[in-house]
């Protein structure tokens, strides 16, 4: 499989909400909140627009508390780590600001399970550098982070990732895929995934695979028919290919 990022419908949606971030009327407005179900691809999205655009990229931790977090963002960014909170928080804050870094912020339900005073924290660098800062967290945060006014109006936009459509996923497979996928199994592809990027991801693995070990260049459902594309983990069964057209 080849090795690249893929710019998909949600991709295009974190875009046009990053827009609306940077041109927000509201200074302090400076947060970008992107949710969704797992899989929906949002890290790989949020953790490649960092890499292209020079932002700092933090995970959350369970164990993050304000001290904790300070620490591990100066340690990131290169600057010295010691000393109280409030002093870490000023070299922070000017590294940020003068060089006008981005934060993201991925799995930030972590940063809300005792309190917000994290992202309390997170709401004070922004007001203070005016960086674009994104969290990123699963479907159910918008409700958590609305719990918390004080941080959820500073939000200018949120973006919610929806399940691969299946002109996404025609796209991930011409794209990536190092053997040609036909029409039919990438709808195959499509209906057994239910959108899910990780499950595409695994299926056109099992397809490369299966078209490399028959010397293919070329596999549709009747190559793949009877062979487990995906497994659906919640009814605990593999899902099965019906043939369904050809080449």
């Amino acid at each position: 499989m080849k090795n690249q990022f893929v710019k998909t419908s949600n991709y295009e949606r974190f875009i046009t909400g990053l827009s609306v971030l940077e041109n927000r009327g509201a200074s302090e407005a400076s947060l970008l909140l992107v949710d969704g179900d797992a899989g929906f691809g949002k890290s790989k999205t949020v953790d490649y627009w960092a890499v292209q655009n020079g932002a700092l990229y933090l995970r959350a931790k369970t164990q993050w508390t304000p001290s904790y977090f300070m620490s591990e963002l100066a340690d990131l960014l290169k600057v010295d780590s010691t000393g109280r909170t409030k002093t870490i928080f000023g070299r922070v804050a000017a590294r940020l600001g003068g060089q006008e870094i981005p934060l993201v912020i991925d799995e930030v339900d972590h940063c809300l399970r005792n309190g917000a005073d994290v992202l309390e924290t997170v709401r004070d660098i922004s007001d203070l550098t005016e960086i674009p800062v994104i969290l990123v967290g699963m479907e159910r945060v918008q409700t958590k982070i609305a719990r918390h006014k004080q941080i959820s109006s500073r939000i200018a936009k949120v973006v919610e990732f929806q399940p691969a459509s299946l002109d996404d996923i025609a796209l991930t497979c011409h794209q990536l895929a190092e053997v040609t996928i036909t029409n039919d199994l990438i709808e195959e592809i499509h209906r057994q995934s239910r959108g899910l990027m990780r499950q595409v991801m695994n299926a056109i693995a099992v397809c490369e695979n299966t078209a490399k070990l028959n010397g293919l260049k070329q596999i549709s459902t009747i190559e793949m028919a009877g062979k487990v594309l995906t497994h659906d983990w919640q009814e605990r069964r593999p899902r099965a290919v019906k043939a369904v057209g050809g080449r």
